[in-house]
């Protein structure tokens, strides 16, 4: 495991972290896009079913069953304890259209057509575009929290750590997945679009 692959995982779990502590804290989860948690508890859900299965490392399996956790206790938050603060009128994003078509590409592009295979596919598929909510969310309010921002500012930068681990995988393993690779570039643009977005508005 190298550097960007460590850093990647902990800038990613300190966006939650930052997430999680402003709602606790200002008891509100205004302008957070429940929409966009929810995709992300299934993205975790359906990645890390090899929890089950393989045991690659304590490390792995710690990292993937904190995200998890983080992953529930953010949607329960927001949808149970602070469902008050909620902001459903303008978290409005219409979820089908990325859950059908992730579905629909997960069975037709993956590695083996095995259901544990479709799934790790989808989960990377559907992360991809897991935070059009949320982006959508901030351009219809016109609005994004400073904490909000700092929350993105993190994704996107796990986003970028893990293109530089790729790369570093690619020259010194010679290791290149097309199918992840290709998913986090697209997620890494939609992150471009939101300092787009937080400029502007």
């Amino acid at each position: 495991m190298n550097v960007f692959r460590i850093l990647g995982d902990i800038s990613h779990l300190l966006a939650i972290i930052i997430l999680l502590v402003k709602i606790h804290k200002s008891k509100s989860c205004a302008g957070i896009s429940g929409k966009s948690q929810i995709l992300f508890a299934l993205v975790f859900t359906t990645r890390y079913l090899d929890l089950f299965t393989t045991f690659i490392s304590a490390y792995n399996t710690v990292m993937k069953v904190v995200f998890l956790i983080c992953a529930y206790v953010t949607v329960y938050m927001i949808y149970v304890k602070f469902r008050k603060t909620f902001d459903s009128e303008n978290d409005s994003f219409r979820l089908e259209f990325l859950l059908v078509p992730v579905t629909g590409l997960s069975f037709l592009e993956n590695h083996s057509f095995t259901p544990l295979e479709i799934l790790w596919t989808f989960s990377i598929y559907l992360e991809s575009v897991a935070i059009l909510p949320q982006l959508f969310m901030i351009s219809k309010t016109g609005e994004a929290e400073t904490i909000t921002t700092h929350y993105l500012f993190f994704l996107g930068l796990y986003r970028a750590l893990y293109i530089a681990n790729w790369v570093w995988r690619y020259y010194t393993e010679n290791f290149y997945d097309q199918i992840a690779v290709v998913s986090g570039v697209v997620q890494t643009i939609f992150y471009c679009d939101f300092f787009y977005l937080y400029v502007t508005k």
